[in-house]
């Protein structure tokens, strides 16, 4: 039988999501869970799979994990969980036919980035409906000389939202590039503080006339929020393991909020000669 889970992670702590050798990452955490709870036999057999690879310091809400097994009572989230760390969780499952994909037969992926800063909303949000659309986003992404693909990508939304200080871009698109997200969140970010004009954006995705490298912006405000398929496997919520993952970041949250407060009382604001 082949079981899909909808699982979250915190990032920070992770070399990644994919498998690594002699690296902590997401998916070596979650073999080693589902072995250690007898949900698989073993690595191979169960054939692992996941709905795409996140990088060191990226988080998600909703990361797809797909596996074979053959003691399917022990393939709940609540089970799963007791041997995971805090760090990644799982909260929903379904059954699927053997030869789902949660790669491939994903529809549309939804990504957030939270950043706080003093930008032009306005013009960020002007720079954003540029990329609105099928576009080659080359100068978007992390050039692969070794495995070269297409670049061409179709953005469906992009919404750029503030509230208390607080910046967040939310796009969805069929699928992404290799640090596409984070470069366009650098994009937007250097129209927003007017270190260039809403209309570079179009000469950024016209790579065969331009090119220009930017940097990606930093992993640690990165989450994958959503994902879609077409048919939508049939989820089935668990409600203990989402009362425990809440009740622990309903914690963590309130903890991060004291320390960015006391954090504010570090910096240090030179007075203006007079």
């Amino acid at each position: 039988m082949k079981i899909a889970l909808k699982i979250g992670y915190e990032g920070t702590e992770f070399s990644g999501s994919q498998i690594q050798p002699e690296l902590r990452t997401v998916e070596g955490e979650l073999l080693k869970a589902l072995k250690e709870a007898g949900t698989i036999d073993d690595f191979e057999s169960a054939d692992l799979s996941s709905a795409g690879r996140t990088d060191a310091g990226v988080h998600a809400f909703c990361q797809i994990i797909s596996f074979k097994t053959t003691n399917p009572g022990l393939a709940i989230p609540r089970v799963i969980n007791s041997k995971l760390p805090r760090d990644v969780w799982a909260w929903a499952y379904a059954e699927v036919p053997d030869d789902f994909d949660p790669r491939r037969h994903a529809v549309r992926r939804k990504y957030r980035y939270i950043l706080s800063g003093d930008y032009d909303i306005s013009k960020m949000r002007d720079a954003s409906k540029l990329i609105l659309g099928e576009h080659d986003f080359a100068n978007f992404a992390k050039k692969d000389k070794k495995n070269p693909k297409s670049t061409v990508r179709r953005v469906e939304k992009l919404d750029i939202r503030t509230g208390n200080g607080i910046i967040r871009i939310d796009i969805e698109a069929n699928a992404y590039l290799w640090n596409m997200i984070r470069k366009i969140v650098t994009a937007l970010t250097l129209v927003g503080s007017g270190l260039r004009p809403v209309e570079w954006v179009e000469q950024m995705l016209d790579p065969d006339n331009y090119e220009e490298g930017i940097e990606p912006a930093p992993a640690f405000g990165l989450i994958f929020l959503d994902i879609w398929y077409n048919p939508e496997p049939e989820w089935k919520m668990d409600s203990y393991a989402i009362r425990h993952v809440n009740e622990h970041y309903v914690k963590e949250a309130d903890r991060h909020k004291v320390i960015s407060a006391m954090m504010e009382q570090f910096i240090i604001h030179e007075k203006k000669p007079e």
